[in-house]
């Protein structure tokens, strides 16, 4: 392959990736050209997008910053990626760099589309930056508060760093409920307690929702006290989701709010951007012990085989990490 060309993981149907070869243009002059270090894949969409699940109606709210093609295929499609800037701008030249990107061996970006890592914070962990600014949205959204009750039901990466998040709040009881009982010991270096469903601590104050499944979010409406609020941080792809809300909803007068990372909250949009919020999310990655969230790792040409691995028996990944060199 030659300087000018890059290789690019394409969905190229539903249920099928393959690497395409692309043409590398020269960065102009507001840009940078950036060669890929790690990249991630976040199970849970990542996957509903692999398969082809993306409903037709919300084709153009689920594009990511710099996707190529459409849903459901052929399409080019990332947003965790972390690399270093070969040429650009005099001061990004040589950094190492975080950007809402697919996986790609090299690409030219906007240089303003670029973060750079914070010297605490090693490539191989900021694949988290994405998910993790997922979680501060979703904590935003839930409005906890120091001595809260809060659960996190679902052990997936945004589950797991949302209830990181919570248990920095002072005073706040925390608890991860997952039915993978290998999510234990993951909670544990958290620092969170962990629970199965059917041993889940009621009367939350807050309970966020982050698995994926109807099942959970029904579990959510239960775990939760009078007046309490559930927050759904998962997304469902065209998959319909069934709620008893003629149980004991309307009596314990629950409120369910949707958060999703695409917009910040009312409350904190007048003084909060996406920039400002993504900063945030890339200081707090210096804690080593988030380490433990990225379980799996392969090298990039093994990707179309990996994705479809993870799509149809995911185990116990959580955050898969593509090595580029």
């Amino acid at each position: 392959m030659s300087r000018d060309e890059s290789l690019a993981f394409w969905i190229a149907a539903p249920g099928r990736g393959e690497l395409r070869h692309e043409a590398m243009p020269a960065p102009g002059l507001e840009e940078a050209s950036v060669r890929t270090l790690f990249s991630g894949v976040s199970r849970g969409t990542e996957s509903i997008i692999f398969s082809g699940h993306v409903p037709t109606g919300e084709y153009a709210r689920m594009r990511a910053p710099f996707q190529a093609g459409q849903f459901p295929g052929p399409v080019k499609y990332g947003y965790s990626n972390v690399g270093q800037v070969l040429r650009g701008p005099a001061e990004l030249a040589g950094r190492t760099v975080f950007c809402l990107y697919p996986h790609q061996e090299q690409y030219v970006v906007p240089a303003d589309a670029l973060y750079v890592l914070p010297e605490a914070v090693p490539a191989h962990r900021a694949i988290l930056a994405a998910n993790l600014e997922t979680a501060l949205n979703g904590m935003w959204d839930s409005g906890a508060g120091p001595g809260d009750r809060i659960s996190v039901i679902g052990g997936g990466s945004v589950g797991c760093l949302t209830a990181w998040l919570a248990a920095r709040i002072p005073g706040c009881e925390v608890e991860l409920i997952d039915h993978n009982p290998h999510r234990a010991a993951i909670a544990k270096s958290l620092g969170v307690k962990f629970a199965l469903p059917g041993a889940a601590s009621p009367d939350a104050d807050v309970v966020l929702h982050a698995s994926g499944s109807a099942e959970g979010l029904s579990l959510a409406l239960r775990l939760a006290a009078f007046e309490a609020t559930v927050v759904e941080l998962s997304w469902y792809g065209d998959r319909p989701v069934t709620l008893a809300l003629g149980e004991a909803f309307h009596a314990r007068r629950l409120t369910l709010k949707s958060s999703q990372v695409g917009a910040i909250g009312a409350e904190r949009r007048a003084r909060w951007n996406l920039r400002r919020r993504m900063a945030l999310a890339l200081a707090l990655l210096t804690a080593p012990a988030l380490d433990v969230l990225i379980n799996s790792e392969g090298r990039f040409e093994e990707l179309p085989q990996t994705l479809e691995r993870l799509s149809r028996a995911p185990g116990d990944v959580i955050m898969h990490r593509v090595r580029y060199r």
